[in-house]
């Protein structure tokens, strides 16, 4: 974890005063923010990221939470003695683990997530994505070195219903959605939360998506750490997919649905730095690497 820098009261000055453009360019925007990662399971990190969702919805933005719960879900399914397994990134869920994520993502982890944001006033409001029509979803197969594979109850989002979230938003509510998906049968299935994040974002017409992640942002030659990418083009970036480490490929992906969706951009931040939502929102740098539009490096 990057370790947090004393300021001097003028050092304090200058990143409020320079937090003011972004203030006046996001307000009254929505923002979705995929949450997850290492963030998940560290108390100062969770304290950190709540700390900035109330920050953002108090200055005039609109924060929208998808979250996931990888670390949880992996601990419930030991504990209950099944497997745990990922091809291509993505978890195989089968019937009997679909019944322990479904209880870990909308009871355990919305419900501490909702009660640590609250704690700095009545804000934040759960939601599952199997609620209110929110996330339709159909099973997805997967390619695993160009082979289809079949990967159980993991759903690709065929279409998000935004109303009760939107309604959320006017109500002036944060709101935090578990990624559980149903079918059109009433199948439950369990959504990558970067995939999912992406959806709310176009479905929402966020003006932003940030995906934390467990590093930096996307490197040019990984596991070369000399090259991080600050901002990539959509073309680019689909070039580089078939070669991305398989744990990046979601967050890419959602990245770059999100922007061809029509996000104007979607960033990839690493979740390990305290506050790392304010560093990319209301700073002139930013962190992590950024995916926009176009066919060319920005």
């Amino acid at each position: 974890m990057i370790n947090e820098y004393e300021l001097t009261p003028l050092d304090k000055a200058g990143v409020l005063a320079e937090s003011l453009p972004w203030l006046e360019e996001f307000q009254g925007a929505t923002i979705v923010v995929k949450f997850g990662g290492n963030a998940m399971v560290d108390e100062a990190l969770m304290s950190a990221f709540a700390q900035d969702i109330v920050y953002m919805r108090l200055s005039g933005l609109r924060p929208v939470v998808v979250h996931g719960g990888g670390p949880q879900i992996s601990a419930a399914l030991k504990e209950r003695g099944i497997t745990s397994e990922f091809k291509g990134g993505y978890r195989v869920t089968t019937p009997e683990a679909m019944v322990v994520v479904r209880e870990v993502l909308a009871g355990q982890v919305q419900k501490s997530l909702v009660d640590l944001i609250n704690t700095h006033g009545e804000l934040a409001v759960g939601i599952s994505g199997d609620e209110s029509d929110l996330l339709t979803a159909e099973r997805r197969d997967i390619l695993v070195d160009g082979i289809p594979t079949d990967i159980g109850l993991v759903g690709e989002v065929t279409e998000v219903n935004p109303s009760a979230v939107s309604q959320m938003l006017e109500w002036g509510s944060i709101p935090v959605i578990s990624t559980i998906g149903r079918g059109v049968d009433g199948q439950l299935f369990n959504v990558n939360a970067d995939t999912a994040a992406a959806a709310v974002a176009i479905a929402l017409k966020a003006a932003k998506l940030v995906v934390l992640t467990d590093v930096p942002g996307l490197y040019r030659n990984w596991p070369d750490t000399s090259d991080l990418i600050q901002s990539i083009s959509v073309d680019e970036l689909a070039s580089m997919m078939p070669h991305l480490e398989s744990g990046m490929v979601p967050k890419m992906e959602a990245c770059m649905r999100a922007v061809q969706g029509g996000i104007s951009r979607a960033t990839v931040v690493d979740g390990r730095v305290p506050h790392c939502l304010l560093l990319e929102v209301f700073t002139d740098e930013g962190i992590g690497t950024m995916v926009v539009p176009g066919g060319s490096d920005v």
